[in-house]
């Protein structure tokens, strides 16, 4: 990188709280956030009830916000809260928040209305005048920039599952290139519906109960192995790989960074490294067994730097055999025999989909912050380090496409 990014500003609503500090005091308990939900009839990971509450002021305050998605709205709220933190004012910002699946929740909404209109009206059908506006997936970045003012670009994208570190990738770009000085960027996802759902569990990715795992001495020397004292209540056995089905858990949420190019005084960290790679499918949702496209982006993202040097990495790990197996194999294969502390919040909070990366960043920078490494519970752990440097961040998505992203103090 020609220089590095600072991060001013940093700020999501998850199922842990709307707050840095609610934030960070979940993550110092072992306690998840992943409960049955009866209705979706499944594990899920929902808004703290203050987020809700958070959500359902801003319908009050706007009118127009009444109609937007939930996807929409958790990006308002959190954007807001990343704008105050960095001190920026309404001016020219640039935009760029994503979502893996969109207006996922007002869509299904508007088409059940449709799909069962009376029988006097099934042969003219019609839907409402705000279908179309409000379920596209450019509302997300459009309605922040609305809402914050700003006259910089605005951009909305789907990467799938790495959607909010491509979004930081384009911050970055466009902050290198010289055309603008700040960028807002991250991602938005509200796809806890009983489709989405059922789309998860036709691919027998979602956990029918807690996670069961093989005998110790059945996993692979090479794999991180599950302690032997594992707590029976966790959904998301993410990182485990001793698992022998998948566990991965639906969560929601929003995250988002404010980018600025050079030094900041006010700088929480410093990004210093960024990479991406995209490696050939063999089918719809594939990963190579080495995680050939994790190691391409990893070792952009090191760049020049010894790999002694990354002291943690917060895995992408969704929860799923194969996913984990790969980006462990991926990373052994990078670090060889000095692989960096491992960890990943996703047994915490699930898998937010296109906010799951920029999620997985904030957890970084708060342990860049805290000088604190925050581990998984029901996994041994290796010895934690004086000091934490450098911190790798990782997501991937359906289409094989990695990204990286290092983050420095």
């Amino acid at each position: 990188m020609k220089t590095p990014i600072a991060i001013t500003g940093l700020a999501s609503i998850s199922p842990l709280g709307v707050t840095n500090t609610q934030e960070w005091d979940a993550y110092l308990t072992s306690k998840t956030a992943i409960a049955w939900d009866d209705k979706l009839q499944g594990p899920v990971s929902k808004l703290s009830e203050e987020a809700y509450t958070l959500v359902n002021a801003l319908r009050q305050e706007n009118t127009h916000y009444r109609k937007l998605d939930n996807s929409v709205l958790y990006a308002i709220v959190t954007a807001r809260k990343a704008v105050e933190q960095s001190g920026w004012k309404q001016g020219d910002f640039g935009i760029n928040i994503g979502s893996s699946r969109g207006a996922t929740q007002l869509f299904e909404s508007h088409y059940n209305a449709f799909a069962n209109l009376p029988a006097d009206r099934q042969e003219h059908k019609t839907t409402s005048t705000h279908t179309s506006p409000s379920t596209t997936l450019g509302n997300i970045a459009s309605w922040v920039a609305q809402d914050l003012k700003s006259t910089g670009p605005d951009i909305s994208h789907s990467i799938t599952c790495s959607t909010a570190l491509h979004a930081v990738l384009n911050g970055v770009a466009w902050l290198q290139s010289g055309m603008t000085s700040k960028f807002l960027v991250g991602g938005s996802e509200a796809a806890l519906t009983p489709f989405t759902i059922a789309q998860m569990r036709a691919m027998k990715l979602i956990p029918t109960q807690a996670g069961t795992s093989r005998n110790k001495t059945e996993a692979s020397s090479s794999m991180v192995k599950a302690s032997p004292n594992n707590e029976p209540n966790y959904y998301c056995k993410a990182l485990d790989l001793t698992k022998i089905s998948n566990g991965m858990v639906l969560g929601e949420g929003a995250g988002i960074a404010c980018l600025e190019v050079g030094k900041k005084e006010n700088a929480l960290a410093y990004i210093t490294g960024i990479g991406y790679a995209t490696e050939q499918l063999t089918h719809a949702v594939s990963l190579s067994a080495n995680g050939s496209c994790f190691q391409k982006s990893m070792r952009m993202a090191i760049g020049d730097k010894d790999p002694s040097e990354i002291d943690a990495i917060v895995m992408h790990a969704p929860g799923t055999v194969k996913g984990d197996q790969s980006e462990i194999e991926a990373i052994h294969t990078i670090f060889c025999n000095k692989t960096p502390l491992l960890t990943t919040n996703k047994w915490k909070i699930g898998h937010t989909f296109g906010a799951s990366g920029l999620l997985s960043l904030k957890l970084a920078v708060q342990m860049l912050q805290h000088q604190t490494y925050i581990g998984i519970p029901y996994l041994e752990e290796k010895t934690r380090p004086q000091k934490l440097h450098n911190i790798l961040v990782n997501a991937v998505g359906f289409g094989g496409n990695a990204v990286s992203v290092l983050v420095s103090i």
